[in-house]
């Protein structure tokens, strides 16, 4: 019997994405923790992001209010919570949240892995000498592709791939948040050249370059959109959690 590794001594993500989602929920008044449900309060909260609930892929779950939100919920007082008593006591109040998003990031041992490859196809890094390429490729695209996959020539990083010198798949990224270390991506692929991997490659691609300027690399997609998570998984991405923010809709 061969000596396996032992995997508790390596964390699945990295310090960098702990510490940041600590951050978001835990940077506060912390109100109710329990094995399963934490609810924080947070003056400092940012309007767009008043309202906060992540549940990681273990099933905990962490929620984080503004004072006067936490007030109107009837949430500011010490009392015994659970997550559905909450979501109650948001929804009663009329507090509406956006829809939650999927979260994905590589694991520590797929980061290793990325970092060593080499890349595949022809593929390469996309510039502002390439407008005229890109501007063919977005024409190429729907509308509502475009807007989903919010892939834009000047992002901070953009690779694309290509076949028979045409591109026919790319993806951007940008800093997420001011002095977080994390990259948010958006990949778009072009109907007919669906399922031949090259959405893969440019994932895979643009996330060793995030990696190299010592960024973490992030996906996220919809609940329901099947096809982008089929993809954070080919690309080998680990599903962090889910993550939903109040909505934008003044309903509260």
């Amino acid at each position: 019997m061969t000596n396996q590794p032992n995997q508790e001594s390596m964390p699945l993500f990295s310090q960098t994405i702990t510490d940041f989602w600590r951050e978001q929920f835990l940077n506060g008044d912390v109100l109710y923790s329990d094995e399963v449900f934490t609810l924080a309060i947070n003056p400092d909260l940012d309007e767009d992001s008043r309202a906060m609930v992540l549940e990681t892929a273990d099933g905990r779950v962490m929620a984080v209010l503004t004072p006067a939100l936490a007030e109107k919920a009837g949430l500011d007082q010490r009392q015994d919570l659970s997550e559905p008593i909450f979501r109650r006591k948001l929804n009663e109040a009329g507090v509406t949240l956006h829809g939650a998003d999927y979260v994905f990031y590589f694991s520590e041992a797929e980061k290793n892995v990325l970092l060593q490859e080499k890349p595949e196809g022809d593929l390469r890094r996309l510039t502002e000498q390439d407008e005229a390429v890109f501007s063919e490729f977005e024409s190429s695209a729907s509308e509502q592709d475009l807007d989903d996959a919010y892939v834009e020539l000047d992002h901070w990083a953009v690779f694309g791939s290509f076949e028979h010198d045409r591109l026919v798949s790319a993806a951007s990224m940008y800093p997420w948040e001011e002095d977080a270390h994390i990259a948010d991506l958006g990949v778009l692929t072009l109907t007919s050249f669906r399922g031949k991997g090259h959405a893969r490659k440019v994932v895979r691609s643009i996330s060793k370059y995030a990696y190299e300027r010592g960024y973490e690399p992030q996906y996220r997609c919809q609940l329901d959109n099947q096809a982008s998570v089929s993809l954070a998984k080919a690309a080998g991405l680990t599903l962090f959690g889910k993550w939903d923010v109040v909505s934008p809709d003044p309903t509260d």
